[in-house]
């Protein structure tokens, strides 16, 4: 299972299970069937285009919110996040060690739109004892990916 895995971390999710079987020296209905059950266990929770925005037309402003927070009693921090992730300007969230208790990744059509759901949506709740937040200035790397201005492919080579 781990060297499936391997594999479509390494392709980011793009290679076949044809190629994944050969790749292995298995059937190509065993590593279909192991990915099925892979996506039912949600072990494999999605596959993901990554899009280098900066190349296109379209304005993206990305910022990491650092959430100070009061856990709720008998559920911790969990209730607090569920409330911050299912807002659609939320991309990730994480429950982090250090001075700040949640980091939130939030994208927006410009810097004013980041700010207004840090003011309107995240600050008012309870919970939230103070903020800060980080606008993105340059991507150079995200999910392995290198963002470079050549037209080369940039992926990391991973060795199994």
């Amino acid at each position: 299972m781990d060297d499936i895995l391997r594999i479509l971390d390494k392709e980011q999710g793009t290679v076949s299970a044809a190629k994944i079987a050969r790749m292995l020296g298995r059937t190509e209905e065993e590593v279909s069937e192991k990915l099925e059950k892979l996506e039912e266990e949600h072990i494999i929770a999605g596959y993901k285009t990554i899009v280098n925005w900066d190349k296109t037309d379209r304005e993206v402003v990305t910022a990491l919110i650092d959430l100070r927070v009061t856990p709720q009693r008998g559920e911790g921090f969990d209730k607090v996040a569920e409330r911050i992730y299912k807002y659609p300007q939320v991309k990730e969230l994480y429950l982090m060690s250090g001075a700040y208790d949640l980091s939130v990744m939030v994208e927006g059509k410009t810097m004013k739109d980041v700010a207004l759901f840090v003011a309107r949506k995240l600050a008012p709740m309870d919970s939230i004892i103070s903020t800060a937040t980080h606008f993105v200035l340059k991507k150079y790397k995200s999910e392995g990916i290198i963002f470079d201005d050549n037209e080369k492919d940039t992926r990391q080579v991973i060795t199994l």
